[in-house]
């Protein structure tokens, strides 16, 4: 079943309407994340809203909105002035003009979400305007009002849906020169090049997400399980760093490295499910574990129940 759509409202191309719902296309809900707790009880913290100057907890239903003019001085903006400025793209993205997709810088992307109709009407408009736009082989931006802010939004076809992606607006992104400015110029002869482009070669592939793990997550699952089963935690040893002094002599190890695990390597591989993959990670934790996993692999919880 779908999640809940983050906006509701419609889609719309010159005179052609249709109701559509937006999704986060995107969810870190499988992730390990932790709480904050109190040392010395081990109770969790809580937050409260309070006055900075009194330290008085204030009720939400006091809490406005201020913009800050100079040092503690606000201008305050209700709720009902907010409403009166709301733009027409609260409820209708309006289709404003399509680009090639190549002209969009990937610095203005944020996150992506699916576009689909809402409810049973509308799906032949909603279909001419994706059809129009894949035949078209461009992609369509326009403007969409999430969280009380309008954003620029880019729709591109996806199977039966749509992608929409909200996009930044130039103020959000900084210029590169002040980053890039006392970059120094190299001269990089042709033989370094021809090294590292075998290099390259070397490992060359195609973007399969699914052979994608998130290392950082089995290693906090891993801390976790151990902690739990009572068994000490002694840090890893660290591989020691080695400065590299001769560029080109970098360059003719790193080719002899690089052929040998891939060919040792290529026999025994195999394409794993990520998201499969990550399941079985997850299944020793409780609250993650997945009911048709639990169920493959009874016999692992008797030896997880002795430790």
């Amino acid at each position: 079943m779908a999640p809940r759509a983050n906006w509701k409202g419609f889609l719309r191309l010159s005179l052609v309407t249709c109701p559509v719902a937006l999704y986060p296309a995107t969810s870190e809900s499988e992730k390990i994340s932790f709480n904050q707790l109190n040392r010395q009880t081990g109770h969790r913290i809580k937050y409260l809203k309070v006055d900075a100057d009194t330290g008085d907890e204030v009720p939400n239903e006091d809490i406005v909105k201020g913009y800050e003019l100079d040092k503690g001085q606000y201008i305050e903006v209700t709720k009902d002035e907010l409403e009166e400025i709301a733009l027409e793209s609260t409820r209708t993205i309006e289709i404003d003009e399509f680009v090639d997709k190549a002209d969009i810088d990937p610095r203005y992307l944020i996150r992506p979400y699916y576009l689909r109709p809402d409810g049973k009407v509308g799906h032949d408009a909603f279909a001419v305007i994706r059809e129009t736009i894949r035949e078209m082989d461009k992609v369509a931006i326009g403007r969409v009002v999430l969280t009380n802010r309008e954003h620029i939004i880019a729709l591109e076809p996806l199977d039966k849906g749509l992608v929409g992606t909200l996009l930044r607006y130039p103020y959000e992104v900084r210029g590169e020169q002040e980053y890039f400015d006392e970059i120094q110029d190299v001269k990089i002869t042709k033989d370094m090049l021809d090294l590292a482009r075998h290099i390259v070669n070397q490992k060359a592939g195609r973007f399969e997400p699914e052979k994608f793990e998130d290392h950082y997550e089995t290693a906090l699952i891993d801390l976790i399980n151990r902690k739990r089963a009572g068994k000490p935690i002694t840090p890893k040893e660290r591989p020691a760093t080695t400065n590299v002094v001769d560029l080109m002599e970098a360059l003719r190890r790193s080719v002899g490295r690089e052929a040998a695990p891939a060919k040792a390597a290529k026999p025994a591989k195999k394409p794993r499910k990520a998201s499969s993959g990550q399941k079985e990670m997850l299944m020793p934790i409780e609250g993650k574990k997945p009911k048709e996993a639990a169920a493959k692999k009874p016999a692992a919880k008797p030896q997880r129940k002795s430790a």
